[in-house]
This record gives C-alpha cells, structure tokens and sequence, in this order.
C-alpha cells in the first residue's frame, strides 16, 4: 500500500494517545492533545527523524521491529496493530509465531506499578518493555543480552545473587520452559534461531536440551546485589498473560523492610545512577 497511508495512519494515531495515557508528562503548550513526534520517538525507542520520514512518506521500508514498537508505543489495539503492518507492505505476525506484542490492556495495568519493578518478556524471555524502576535495579540489557536464556548460559549474567544450585536449578528451568515454548511455536524461524546458537555455543543448554531437562519459573525470593543501594531481598513473580504468552515479571519488597527503604531509595536515584 501507499507509504502515504501509512504516514497519515501514524499522524492520526499520534494525535489520538494522550500524554498521561503513554505514561508521559503533559505539561508545557501544546499545539495538540495528541504526542509529539519525539515523544513517540522515545517511547518507540527509534529516532525523531526516522518518524518525520514516515509520517512524510520518506521512509518506505520500516522493519518489523520498527512497526512493533509503533504499534506498542500508539497503544494500538489489535486490529490497528494488523493494520499497521500491512501499511507497511508486512504480513502481520499471526498465532504461529511468538508474540511480542503488549496489550493495551496490559499497558495499563504496567502503568500502574510504576513503583514497582516491572518487565514483561516474551514467550522466549526475551525483554520488551521495562520500566524505569526495573532498569535500575537489574540494569539495562541490549543486543543478545535482552534474552534472558541467552544471558544466563552466554552473556553478561545479572546482578542476582546464586547459589551454584540455584543457578543449576534456573537454567534447567529455562530450558524446559523454552522447549514448552519451541513446541507451541514450532514455525517462528527467530525462535528456532535463538535455540540453535543456544546449542551450538553453550554445551551446558545442550546437555539440558538433550537430556529433557524439567522445571518452571516459580515465584522466588531472590538477592540482588546493587552498585548503589546494596544489596535488597525482594519477592519476584512471574505472571503469565494466557492469550499472548506474555511473562511479566515483578520484584516486591516486604513492606517496612530495609528492603523496601532500598528499593525507595532506588526510586528517587536511580536515574542518576543509570545516567552516571
């Protein structure tokens, strides 16, 4: 379809998502209620210029990776989100393939632990969205690294404190659960991709591959170790979103605690910290 359409599509549903609905600032004149081209560029994670080319019908080839996190950034319900990609010349993901898409629904209810550590993950662990929070207390993951697999077997690791059984007893988890999601989603190539540079680079996820390795993310007490506030205690759940296979997962402190007053503490600094 016309490159026109899709630029006029993204104008429209710019206009139509209100600053506090994308968790933004609302202060300041405004010309529209709508978002500015650089605040979706924020949220969207992509550059202020590449959104001007789209909207201006400059740019005629986004990827998919662009036009998903459009689509999350506009808040899109699923029948735009389809829209979206075809648009954008692209066949929408369909229930074959692992989805990586956020809700509206969803986005809400994120909105409202923004106290609190939260990042939602795919069916693959691999990280798309965090809020602030979470990003200061585990970091900020980029290239390989935002696949939480891919990160315990073969990347920087986290900043969770283990015991060498509770690492054992992670990874096979993560395998096990992996294979679950290899099984629902036998067509999704990026998958198929993730698991066999999984095998072929680390002998530890092949053996447990192998070997039919059991287990499944359950809710934990787990010790993150912390540059600047120390060490914190917290509770990690993870939730599961049923109809797209979403994990959301959320660190809570035990109110009172020492651990809360850190994680508080974490609140107020930890865009300094990130920034330095």
């Amino acid at each position: 379809m016309a490159t026109t359409e899709l630029g006029t599509a993204l104008r429209r549903w710019r206009d139509q998502v209100s600053p506090e609905t994308a968790g933004l600032p609302s202060g300041g004149h405004r010309r529209a209620a709508g978002l500015r081209r650089e605040e979706l560029a924020q949220l969207a994670g992509i550059s202020v210029d590449y959104v001007t080319r789209l909207e201006q019908g400059r740019a005629t080839n986004p990827s998919r990776q662009v036009v998903e996190a459009l689509a999350r950034a506009l808040r899109l319900t699923s029948a735009r989100r389809a829209h979206l990609f075809q648009l954008a010349g692209l066949v929408p993901p369909g229930p074959e393939k692992v989805a990586a898409y956020i809700t509206p629904n969803v986005q809400r209810m994120l909105d409202r632990l923004a106290g609190t550590p939260v990042a939602v993950f795919d069916a693959a662990w691999t990280q798309l969205l965090a809020n602030p929070l979470y990003t200061a207390l585990m970091g900020e993951w980029h290239g390989n690294d935002l696949n939480a697999v891919w990160r315990n077997f073969l990347g920087a690791g986290a900043r969770v404190r283990h015991t060498p059984e509770s690492r054992s007893a992670l990874r096979a988890a993560q395998v096990a659960d992996l294979r679950r999601t290899a099984g629902r989603y036998p067509a999704d190539r990026r998958l198929q991709h993730l698991i066999s540079q999984l095998r072929a680079r680390s002998a530890e996820f092949d053996d447990l591959w192998e070997s039919g390795a059991v287990g499944r993310h359950q809710s934990a007490r787990k010790t993150v170790d912390h540059p600047h506030v120390g060490a914190l205690t917290l509770d990690c759940d993870v939730l599961v979103v049923a109809d797209s296979d979403l994990r959301i997962m959320v660190y809570t402190a035990e109110p009172g605690s020492r651990d809360a007053e850190r994680l508080a503490l974490l609140a107020v600094i930890g865009s300094q910290a990130l920034t330095g």
